[in-house]
């Protein structure tokens, strides 16, 4: 966009804005894992699904067997910080209970290997705990 300005003498000038617009990177994100154990009651593992991960009592569910079954799943795909404070607020949850509850952080790779259900952006078939 161009603008007029006269200079002391009556003779004009055009002046140049140029906009410039900073491009923010995406936060690489980061899985959180959802661990088997043999000792918490699945009813307490989908409640917490739904509380900490946001997840509908049936994909909490499915969720569940899914780590049951197969002894781990992805519950989501967050920026670290966030990942970060799940992790803590299951770990907290499962402290309280005086259960083994455990959740961990693993960088995502981007191959799309769907284990697990998924409480972020990329939800997958379900998984389960337990």
């Amino acid at each position: 966009m161009s603008q007029f300005e006269d200079d002391q003498q009556g003779d004009s000038k055009v002046l140049t804005k140029t906009k410039t617009r900073t491009k923010l990177a995406r936060p690489r994100l980061y899985k959180v894992l959802l661990h088997n154990d043999d000792f918490t009651p699945r009813e307490f593992v989908v409640v917490v699904l739904q509380h900490v991960f946001h997840l509908t009592e049936s994909d909490a569910s499915r969720l569940m067997l899914y780590v049951h079954k197969n002894g781990v799943g992805v519950v989501g795909l967050y920026p670290f910080s966030i990942a970060e404070t799940k992790v803590a607020e299951v770990g907290s949850l499962a402290q309280q209970a005086e259960v083994p509850l455990l959740c961990t952080i693993e960088p995502d790779t981007g191959d799309g290997d769907g284990e697990g259900g998924d409480g972020g952006d990329d939800r997958d078939d379900g998984g389960d705990v337990n």
